[in-house]
């Protein structure tokens, strides 16, 4: 027994306290990674800037003309705008003149042709002449909803197509939309003939 007390002594003596923290080394690993994630973020609003001085030959969009307000509503709409994109490609991003904000949205359908308010973003309004179509899909730039879930409407601005993707508060309106926007683009060819 005289031999193993010894050895717990001398055990005992060799055990020394937890380390204390190094808050240097800690603390430049913090400010090392705020660093990191304001480079990215600096990154990414660089290739935002990028993409829309690419896109800067897109024309003006056009606003609301004057009387727009008196003519007979054939549908309003509120809900979410999410992207517009190169028509049929449904990751080409727009985003010149503000088509790229995400927003809340307010539509409104008449003869004249359809009106986006977007409350904190660009308003803008296509012309009846150039709504080509509407569709009911499942995703969008940035957006990937169940099937029918996007309101998908076609519109020509210059000579370029483009696909805005729009979501009702109430997705059972979609279906409204699809059809009043194909009876009214089915009036303006016949009459453009």
């Amino acid at each position: 027994m005289t031999s193993l007390t010894p050895l717990y002594l001398q055990f005992a003596a060799e055990q020394k306290s937890a380390e204390v923290t190094d808050w240097s080394a800690r603390i430049s690993w913090v400010i090392g990674l705020i660093v990191l994630i304001a480079f990215v973020y600096w990154l990414m609003r660089q290739g935002w800037k990028w993409r829309g001085s690419l896109q800067s030959d897109l024309p003006e969009l056009s606003s609301t003309p004057e009387g727009f307000a008196d003519g007979e509503k054939l549908l309003t709409l509120t809900g979410r705008y999410h992207a517009s994109t190169t028509a049929g490609q449904w990751l080409d991003r727009i985003v010149a003149h503000g088509l790229g904000t995400r927003s809340r949205v307010e539509l409104t359908l008449t003869d004249q042709g359809l009106d986006v308010v977007r409350p904190g973003a660009a308003d803008f309004f296509v012309p009846a002449a150039a709504l080509r179509e509407a569709r009911l899909d499942k995703g969008i730039a940035g957006k990937v909803l169940p099937e029918g879930g996007l309101l998908i409407i076609t519109w020509a601005h210059g000579d370029k197509l483009i696909d805005s993707g729009f979501r009702s508060d109430h997705s059972a309106e979609h279906p409204a939309w699809v059809e009043a926007i194909e009876q009214l683009t089915s009036t303006t060819e016949g009459t453009a003939r």
